[in-house]
């Protein structure tokens, strides 16, 4: 089998959907690479590829042969953010240099064309804004034409280019193209403010694209840098994070962000995990509890051992799924790549029709009219629109459900999540807490305190979940342990323990009665209720009796019952599949209102039960924790992991819901509808916008209404086109969902 490698890649230099697609298609072009990946609004790329065959710096050479550039380097990478800020101020420079140049342009050429040498003057300024600040469009359009390529870039160096030659021949033989009494048409303005106002829109478009990536920002801002390292004897040093290994001891002191993922070995306090789940609650930690790298330390300090360090970690985890998902292409980018990778070519071809109409039906003034309407459609066409429509709305909707502890693993879950109209849930750790709980002890006699710390000495011996549901809720109530003289595990039945000199049976019936211990009719009637609560019972016997009855369960999230009652409400049918006796399965469903359940199901049964829903029509979400939900999740349309699950799940899930919370699945779905209209209003307005502006560029109102589009106009609407498709976008950001958090 071929052992392939994914990462992702910063990308310089693209201006527009039509260089990514280049940039794309060359990649997928190259030996060894088996799939590419364009991200045009986070300027980056995902490519897999065969280490075997080539490298990230093969393939960088091929993506420099068309004028652009990914850094493949670690440095490089890390560099990328200042790479950004140095190309802006540039861009920056560009725009108000060329815009002072220009303006004088505009002036002579809209009012002041009977000012001696004219023409010579605006052919001074304009030459430096076109052929200078404008060159980079210039080089891009030559590197993509050796190629057999087109991109934004064509269509402003054609028309510019066009439009100043023109101009520059007028100038220089003003009588060799008659034009009657008046002047020789110029167009030194046109060219030089179609420059400036695509600097200008470009300009705009970085400042709002650099807005759709907050949230890897925000999560990246989690990281810590430094530690505080316990070494031995206590002695504590402050160290960069890059020193910490697997079984450090590390301080962590009040306010401070923790830096890796751990255990709690000392201390106590509350954990700020909001940047994580999206709780705002802050979380009370103990020894043995869990933290996790990039929450913060409120109250006390603790010391942690160290279990997942760098990449390892929940954060960086979430980091790398959610770059991975605002990278990802829904079905509808399918379309409008398609329809990018033509559109440059079929504007070239209209604006060569629209010169030639022009030169045959224009009149006396055919020449100048033809080159307007070329200049203008070349200029109004704006394949960046398009781009930008599907890419800026993923990355900000899936953005947003990571600072509300919803991570989307890719575009596709997030544009089929509105669809879902059944979904299943696992019981255990999904409805229901998934730690079993004591609810009740029913003590037999009076010596109750004695007996607890017997009950709860011996019960911290055993690795049972059950067991430790018990010494948990005893060691809660401040019990302290006595010697345990003899233990032994019975499977399947309980635990039998010598203290005291005096034998002790924790179990279920059938070891009572192994044991000797017989059950009176008071016991089994005790037991008969708490077992139609869908609790499961345990004896606690010695001395020939019954001493206690312990009742557990597995209780139902404080949230369950009113987040399936929403998702009802909207429509959704809920199923509930639990491997559970039915018994426990319809306590749960009536308790939460679940109308559909099914009891005793394997992980199979799961799967198929999902099958047959769809079979049915439906679409179907699967939300679960376990390793044992992973073949129903990879079944269904939609797959939900609970945060507090397993790393299996996480991995086979489109959704991971970092807090657990049921609620959660109410606002992904609205998020996802969310999403999926503002793509459609992008798309709308990006279609619309060329569909009405080219043909209005290339004079199809002149007839009946003697209007004609002044290229100027149309390289402001173009530029414009771009900035308003990412601010439509970037209002997703603000949008209130309906979540109850």
């Amino acid at each position: 089998m071929e052992t392939t490698i994914k990462n992702n890649f910063p990308v310089t230099g693209m201006s527009c959907a039509s260089c990514a697609a280049s940039v794309e298609s060359m990649l997928k072009s190259q030996e060894g690479i088996i799939s590419a990946s364009i991200n045009f609004a986070a300027a980056s790329v995902w490519v897999e590829y065969n280490p075997e065959i080539t490298n990230p710096t093969t393939f960088r050479s091929a993506i420099q042969s068309i004028g652009f550039d990914i850094l493949c380097d670690e440095n490089e990478a890390d560099l990328q953010e200042e790479i950004k800020q140095h190309e802006s101020v540039i861009l920056k420079r560009k725009t108000i240099f060329s815009a002072i140049l220009t303006l004088p342009v505009v002036i002579i050429g809209m009012f002041m064309m009977d000012l001696p040498f004219a023409n010579w003057i605006m052919l001074a300024l304009s030459t430096p804004v076109v052929f200078w600040f404008g060159r980079g469009f210039f080089a891009t359009a030559f590197k993509q034409l050796k190629h057999g390529k087109t991109n934004m870039d064509t269509l402003v160096a054609l028309s510019t280019g066009i439009a100043w030659t023109f101009s520059l021949f007028n100038t220089v033989f003003p009588h060799f193209l008659m034009f009657g009494d008046s002047h020789p048409p110029v167009y030194f303005e046109a060219s030089a403010v179609i420059i400036v106002f695509i600097l200008l829109g470009r300009m705009l478009e970085e400042r709002a694209k650099a807005n759709t990536s907050s949230a890897i920002k925000k999560l990246m801002g989690l990281q810590a840098d430094t530690v505080t390292l316990v070494e031995n004897f206590g002695i504590e040093s402050v160290q960069p994070i890059s020193v910490v290994r697997i079984g450090n001891k590390l301080r962590v002191k009040p306010g401070e962000r923790i830096p890796v993922d751990g255990i709690l070995l000392e201390g106590t306090s509350f954990v700020d995990e909001s940047s994580i789940t999206g709780e705002p609650l802050p979380v009370e930690k103990m020894s043995g509890h869990s933290v996790f790298a990039g929450t913060i330390n409120q109250k006390g300090s603790f010391v942690m051992e160290t279990q997942k360090v760098g990449s390892e970690t929940l954060l960086a985890r979430i980091i790398r799924m959610v770059q991975e998902a605002q990278g990802s292409k829904p079905p509808v980018q399918k379309l409008v790549d398609k329809v990018a990778s033509v559109f440059v070519p079929v504007v070239i071809s209209i604006s060569i029709l629209s010169f030639v109409a022009w030169m045959i039906l224009g009149g006396e003034n055919a020449l100048p009219q033809a080159l307007l309407t070329m200049v203008s459609v070349l200029i109004i066409a704006c394949p960046c629109a398009l781009g930008l429509a599907t890419p800026t709305a993923i990355m900000v909707g899936i953005g947003r459900g990571a600072e509300l502890g919803i991570l989307i693993k890719d575009a596709d879950g997030l544009e089929l999540a509105h669809k879902i109209n059944a979904l299943v849930l696992d019981k255990t750790g999904t409805i229901t807490e998934g730690k079993p709980a004591v609810t009740d002890f029913l003590w037999k006699t009076d010596d109750s305190e004695a007996l607890k710390s017997i009950l709860f000495s011996i019960e911290s011996q055993s690795e049972h979940p059950l067991a430790e549901a018990i010494s948990g809720a005893l060691r809660n109530e401040g019990v302290q342990t006595v010697a345990v003289e003899q233990f032994e595990s019975q499977t399947g039945r309980g635990v039998l323990a010598t203290v005291q000199e005096s034998k002790y049976a924790i179990g279920n019936e059938r070891l009572m009665i192994e044991s000797g211990i017989q059950l009176t009719p008071e016991d089994k009637e005790a037991a008969n209720t708490l077992q139609e609560q869908a609790k499961t019972v345990l004896f606690f016997g010695g001395k020939d009796q019954i001493l206690a009855i312990i009742a557990i369960t597995d209780p139902i999230k404080a949230s369950s019952v009113a987040a399936i009652e929403k998702l009802k409400h909207s429509g959704i049918e809920i199923h509930m599949l639990t491997g559970d006796n039915e018994h426990t399965a319809h306590s749960v469903a009536q308790q939460t209102g679940i109308d559909i359940y099914k009891a005793g199901c394997l992980p199979e049964d799961k799967a198929e039960y999902i099958k047959k829903l769809q079979e049915q029509g439906k679409v179907v979400a699967m939300a679960g924790d376990g390793i044992n939900d992973s073949h129903a999740m990879a079944q269904a349309d939609v797959s939900i992991a609970m945060g507090s699950g397993s790393d299996i799940a996480m991995d086979v899930a489109k959704m991971t819901i970092v807090s657990s919370r049921l609620e959660s699945i109410s606002s992904a779905i609205e998020l996802s509808k969310q999403t999926i209209r503002t793509i459609k209003q992008n798309l709308f307005w990006a279609f619309i916008y060329n569909i009405i502006g080219i043909p209005i560029a290339a004079g199809l109102l002149y007839p009946f209404t003697g209007f004609m589009l002044n290229p100027m106009i149309a390289g402001a609407a173009m530029a414009m086109s771009s900035v308003s498709v990412v601010s439509n976008s970037l209002r997703l950001k603000f949008k209130k969902l309906d979540i109850n958090r």
